[in-house]
């Protein structure tokens, strides 16, 4: 064996096969995971009516889903931590295609959120490992444009399951737009098995040998920079689902009156996620993972503020820009995660996950609560004021020099 045999892997070097299937690997399984989990985002509307439930209740639907991908990062880590990340993500993806399939048989609201909460669970698998599988597998240098690539293909993912079920949805009902998703969904999970590299950096743990998953756990929350970016996953998600999960409920209101189809398509806003998830990649290079998520606060709040117009395409470039700067900012703490992690960085990783989807679930229903009491204009306050704190918590742990 050659010397250079017995050098630790490096990492897939940009530009090469592996690091091109590795993304687009990765871009499958976001586009899989997020499809299914935020498509009943988009049929909101269809699933109150036929329930007899109120707005609050129907975005049960989507904190569900992510209730229990949260209570499942954790233990998905650790299957990784010594399965392997490939192994776990097929896994986790294979069992979330099945349970979004059986989802549109579900006979009533309950049983239904049954299979979203088990669906959520299931799909953790893909968040809690995906960004710790890409920083093992691709050149430390190119993993934060790596990482920002990812964050973009999940926002092509939320975005294909919203416009996918929104339309069929209006044509015939809430559940047609459901299985159709999630037969797309199957497709993709197909290509992300096929594409994913054969894992090369990965080492299993070994039973005894370092600290206990506990241990992993309380080092990672002991780190007051890692949980300010946990803070970032909780607040600005939080804040991020609440607009979308209420926006379909405004758009179908006076004054604008649009049908379900057309309400659906200003999810297309989501697109700027996928552009800016990408930029904030490659800023961070020039400019440093802190000065481009605290330039991320600012946009989220104009986007906000944009969004209290009458006027639809006004409401349109509000969304844009809103989802542009959240994007970027998640985009930059998703990925700085694992690199601040001193042990456990699969436990980091998941840890972020458990706070940006614990966010998703708890302030996406509260949402719905200033939404119903003052209106589109409470609700954006609301998110403005989640945005706002996010970005003194970046400060205050990160007052020093960014030296992530």
């Amino acid at each position: 064996m050659t010397s250079a045999d017995q050098q630790p892997w490096q990492g897939h070097p940009k530009g090469s096969q592996g690091y091109r299937n590795m993304l687009l690997a990765l871009l499958f399984g976001g586009l899989a995971t997020f499809a299914q989990l935020y498509s009943v985002q988009a049929v909101l509307p269809g699933i109150a009516r036929e329930f007899g439930i109120s707005a609050a209740d129907a975005a049960l639907s989507v904190s569900a889903a992510t209730i229990g991908l949260a209570l499942a990062v954790i233990p998905w880590s650790a299957i990784a931590d010594r399965c392997g990340r490939k192994r776990a993500m097929t896994w986790a993806i294979s069992a979330a295609v099945v349970l979004g399939l059986l989802l549109p048989l579900a006979p009533g609201f309950p049983a239904m959120l049954g299979l979203r909460f088990l669906e959520g669970a299931a799909l953790g698998g893909i968040p809690a490992v995906a960004l710790v599988y890409l920083n093992e597998e691709v050149q430390r240098l190119h993993a934060a444009v790596a990482a920002g690539t990812y964050v973009a293909g999940t926002t092509i993912g939320g975005l294909t399951g919203r416009l996918v079920a929104g339309p069929l949805a209006e044509l015939w009902d809430w559940r047609a737009g459901v299985l159709a998703v999630s037969i797309l969904a199957a497709l993709a999970a197909l290509a992300f098995v096929r594409l994913a590299p054969a894992p090369r950096g990965f080492r299993p743990l070994v039973r005894g040998e370092g600290p206990g998953l506990l241990a992993r756990i309380l080092a990672n929350l002991r780190s007051p920079r890692l949980l300010a970016l946990y803070a970032q996953g909780f607040l600005l998600m939080g804040g991020f689902v609440a607009v979308y999960n209420y926006l379909g409920f405004r758009l179908e209101a006076p004054p604008f009156n649009l049908p379900p189809s057309l309400a659906s398509l200003l999810f297309l806003a989501y697109l700027a996620g996928t552009v800016s998830s990408r930029l904030a990649g490659g800023l961070t290079v020039r400019f440093g993972r802190l000065r481009v998520l605290l330039a991320s606060i600012p946009v989220i709040l104009g986007g906000l503020a944009i969004t209290l117009s009458d006027w639809l395409p006004v409401v349109l470039l509000g969304l844009l820009v809103f989802t542009a700067g959240f994007f970027a900012a998640h985009s930059v703490a998703s990925g700085w995660t694992p690199r601040l992690a001193e042990v456990g960085r699969s436990q980091a990783s998941s840890l972020y996950n458990l706070f940006y989807y614990a966010g998703s679930s708890l302030f996406g229903w509260a949402g719905g609560l200033f939404f119903v009491q003052f209106g589109w204009a409470g609700l954006a306050a609301f998110a403005g004021a989640l945005a706002v704190l996010a970005g003194t918590t970046a400060v205050l742990a990160f007052r020093s020099a960014d030296r992530g």
